[in-house]
């Protein structure tokens, strides 16, 4: 499955509209959303609880997301192996919001619907997943990374603080709907991997960062020089 997985994303070609589809986990996007939402969740006395545990939990994600890619970055902290430098941050931001907002938002709905908006979310998120595999920014582990940490971060929120059953105003999944459809296209690029590479690079005090090829040559060395040691032990 995983051989499988990564000659996907190899193979499969480039197209505008995964490039544009794949911004809808961009930080940049996602944290106001999740962040104007919580509000309007918090006006509510009975939703604080789950606010406030998705918003510690969506930090500690962010944090845990941040330190791995500031790991490799500066010191090459990765595994090559697993083709891992660092979890992917649009799978842990999709993974992590869209299940709980869908869930939220369906929240006064019947339990059918309240279970097919969960896994509308659910689906988006993997999407976006998939997206990221076919614009060739992250490797199947990288995503999987996200994908498993987002999700947790959302699962547990859920299962500490149920969603309140308030009806929410029409304009709300409005706004946002208007917000995922107008910011992937319009908004700048994402200025994220810039600053985490600053901060890994002042944290390390290297003038430049690790690279994936870096550590994949390191690695070829690192099989070629056993192997070369293996053979030498057979001679003797």
């Amino acid at each position: 499955m995983w051989h499988a997985l990564s000659a996907f994303s190899a193979d499969t070609p480039d197209h505008s509209f995964w490039y544009l589809f794949t911004r809808l986990g961009e930080a940049q996007i996602l944290l106001p959303a999740a962040l104007g939402f919580s509000w309007w969740l918090a006006r509510r006395a009975e939703a604080r609880p789950l606010v406030q545990w998705w918003l510690s939990l969506l930090a500690l994600a962010i944090l845990i997301t941040t330190a791995t890619k500031v790991a490799f970055i500066g010191w090459g902290i990765g595994n090559a192996a697993l083709d891992f430098t660092g979890v992917s941050g649009h799978a842990m931001f999709a993974a992590a919001v869209y299940p709980l907002l869908a869930a939220a938002l369906a929240a006064s709905s019947t339990p059918p619907w309240r279970r097919l908006a969960l896994a509308g979310g659910v689906a988006l998120a993997l999407l976006i997943g998939v997206s990221r595999l076919i614009v060739h920014s992250h490797s199947v582990s990288e995503v999987l990374a996200g994908l498993a940490l987002g999700g947790t971060t959302s699962a547990v929120a859920l299962a500490l603080a149920h969603a309140p059953h308030t009806r929410v105003p029409l304009l709300l999944p409005i706004g946002l709907a208007l917000w995922l459809s107008v910011t992937p296209a319009s908004a700048p690029s994402s200025p994220t991997h810039g600053l985490v590479t600053r901060l890994a690079l002042a944290l390390s005090g290297h003038s430049q960062p690790h690279t994936r090829s870096q550590m994949h040559r390191a690695y070829r060395l690192k099989q070629q020089q056993q192997a070369s040691a293996d053979a030498a032990a057979t001679t003797r």
